[in-house]
């Protein structure tokens, strides 16, 4: 197998130019962006995993630095932060936060 990695993430949105750039403002994520390497998990769930909504299919992860300030910047800007104490341990820090569509987002400190 020649996969190198993850190319793009593809999803449908009610309005995809605000969304788009609600994601750009917040989490600095533009249509194309470079990647720093490291790890990626590609996990599926299973269909009663209550792990994320149940209605909705995935939640985008992504790998940050410097968690504990991103997240005061995300609060400061009125976005709702998710943290619980027991998302964190061996695999690294998470908090949680939903899109203005309501989709599920990972912050992953490894």
């Amino acid at each position: 197998m020649a996969i190198q990695g993850i190319g793009g993430f593809f999803f449908r949105a009610k309005n995809p130019e605000a969304l788009g750039k609600w994601y750009e403002e917040h989490l600095g994520i533009g249509a194309w962006w470079e990647q720093k390497a490291g790890p990626t998990v590609f996990q599926p769930f299973p269909a009663d995993s209550d792990y994320f909504s149940a209605d909705r299919q995935a939640m985008l992860n992504l790998r940050v630095e410097g968690l504990d300030a991103m997240v005061a910047e995300l609060e400061q800007s009125g976005i709702d932060v998710i943290r619980k104490a027991e998302w964190d341990g061996e695999y690294g820090r998470f908090a949680r936060i939903h899109d203005p569509e309501g989709n599920p987002i990972e912050l992953w400190e490894p």
